[in-house]
């Protein structure tokens, strides 16, 4: 009698703790609902409804924060708007889920040029050139962004100084 309170006690928690386990989705496995926000959002987009496609592209990485692709498209929707702070956090998002992930990568270079920071950019480069080992286009496209510099209005925000008063 003593035992059956300890033993009831024990057998309930490894049928929680095996319920719980075998409820859980594989990490590969993407939710179908995130999956069918996330064409959804690209439709939208293709036809120009950026603000709804941003819509649908959050609500997919609410249901299902794995996504990575809606992450990208997000992220590449930020950089159109001319957020480039906003893409490359999108961008880092995607790479925590796969760090080899080479249009994150490229995309996430492309908004460091566009913010300034080419080294960081050119590390970009280094990862993405590393993961093809041959030639690919998200190394030549990142190669070319970072050639062509960030824009002019970026550079111009980078160059002017502060100089304090004198008194």
């Amino acid at each position: 009698m003593r035992y059956t309170s300890v033993a009831v006690a024990a057998a309930l928690a490894m049928v929680s703790i095996s319920t719980s386990l075998h409820g859980q989705r594989p990490d590969d496995q993407i939710d179908a609902k995130s999956l069918a926000l996330l064409q959804q959002g690209k439709a939208a987009r293709a036809a120009g409804n950026v603000e709804t496609a941003i819509d649908l592209l959050e609500t997919a990485v609410a249901v299902d924060p794995r996504n990575r692709q809606a992450f990208i498209v997000l992220a590449e929707l930020s950089e159109g708007r001319g957020l480039p702070g906003k893409a490359i956090r999108l961008y880092r998002e995607a790479l925590l889920l796969e760090p080899d992930d080479v249009d994150a990568l490229k995309g996430q270079g492309q908004a460091l040029v566009a913010k300034g920071a080419i080294a960081r950019a050119k590390e970009n480069l280094a990862r993405v050139k590393s993961i093809c080992k041959t030639t690919c286009p998200q190394a030549t496209s990142l190669a070319a962004a970072i050639a062509k510099g960030p824009s002019v209005s970026t550079a111009q925000a980078n160059t002017t100084k502060q100089v304090p008063a004198k008194n």
